[in-house]
């Protein structure tokens, strides 16, 4: 029988509908963030940090009254490539977005899609986010000692499940972890899922020995009980998280994922200027204040032609990593 977490019931629903707003802040006008019928399109299943960044992102809006009616919908496949390929076909759509991060990126190029980067409207980087390796409440590794020695004296025999493709944050971190402790990448047994919440199931299943993947997306069941934190992959410790980081455990790994908001090609400035207020005034605002503190979330914001220069920028990091770590 398949665990009904919390995070799982949150997302198990493939189309979620953001009621009317309390209040009426922000017009309809050229110069408003009201955008009626807006779309969000989470490109992986359920319960993973896309879907849970965009239905954040999606009530916070509407708490605060910044827009209503926003409409939030799964597409996954092929590690968010077909939520790509759709968001690119729907050209010239203002009322469209969908969620990504380095996932997407990886498997752009993986995959070797059709449709990449290049074809896509930036709109907003929103939040960096830390990895955390996690095992379930019963398993044997207390300590992330103690996995890592047990992993380098057999690595073929421990299978880890990470969220991503590779070139993916899942997948980047767990390979720099990987050589850290001194397997080679070729020598890890990776197990794949299309997102967090699909990995989630497995790990507190005992299917894979241990998983890398997003702080937020594994928070509530760490404080229930149900997943034990063994290390996180920043510099810093993560508040209200009683695990170290891989660097002052001895292992040379600093690093962090990050998600944002795209647009499909072919916006008009107006269009392209709405959708940007609407998240710049989201991110003010004290309700994503609030969540992103909640969830984990470092603030990264940063929009327009900077968030694409970040994102060509991560596109060459994404083929160095795949050349240097290997798949």
């Amino acid at each position: 029988m398949r665990l009904r977490t919390p995070l799982a019931l949150l997302g198990a629903a493939v189309l979620v509908l953001v009621g009317p707003p309390l209040v009426t802040t922000g017009s309809g006008g050229e110069t408003g963030t009201q955008i009626p019928g807006l779309r969000f399109m989470v490109p992986n299943t359920p319960g993973g940090g896309y879907d849970i960044t965009a239905r954040t992102a999606a009530k916070n809006a509407q708490e605060a009254g910044l827009t209503h009616d926003v409409e939030v919908f799964n597409l996954p496949g092929a590690d968010g490539t077909v939520g790509l390929a759709r968001l690119v076909g729907e050209r010239g759509n203002g009322k469209l977005v969908m969620a990504m991060g380095l996932g997407v990126v990886g498997a752009v190029r993986s995959k070797d899609a059709p449709r990449t980067l290049a074809d896509i409207t930036p709109i907003a980087r929103l939040t960096e986010e830390q990895g955390v390796v996690v095992v379930a409440k019963d398993s044997p590794y207390r300590t992330v000692d103690d996995l890592t020695d047990a992993w380098r004296e057999n690595p073929g025999g421990l299978s880890v499940g990470v969220g991503s493709a590779p070139g993916g944050g899942d997948h980047t971190a767990l390979m720099l972890m990987a050589r850290a402790v001194g397997i080679a990448p070729k020598d890890v047994d990776s197990v794949r899922f299309d997102g967090g919440g699909e990995l989630l199931t497995s790990v507190l299943d005992n299917k894979v020995a241990f998983g890398v993947s997003g702080v937020g997306e594994y928070l509530d069941q760490i404080k229930a009980g149900e997943l034990r934190p063994l290390a996180v992959t920043g510099s810093e410790r993560v508040d209200g998280l009683d695990a170290p980081t891989l660097q002052e455990s001895g292992y040379d790994v600093s690093f962090t994922n990050w998600r944002g908001v795209v647009a499909p090609p072919g916006l008009s400035d107006a269009e392209r200027d709405r959708l940007t207020r609407l998240f710049d005034a989201l991110h003010d605002s004290p309700e994503w204040q609030r969540s992103l503190k909640h969830n984990g979330w470092d603030d990264a914001f940063l929009t327009g032609e900077e968030f694409g220069a970040f994102l060509d920028a991560q596109d060459k990091r994404v083929v160095s990593v795949l050349k240097e770590l290997g798949p």
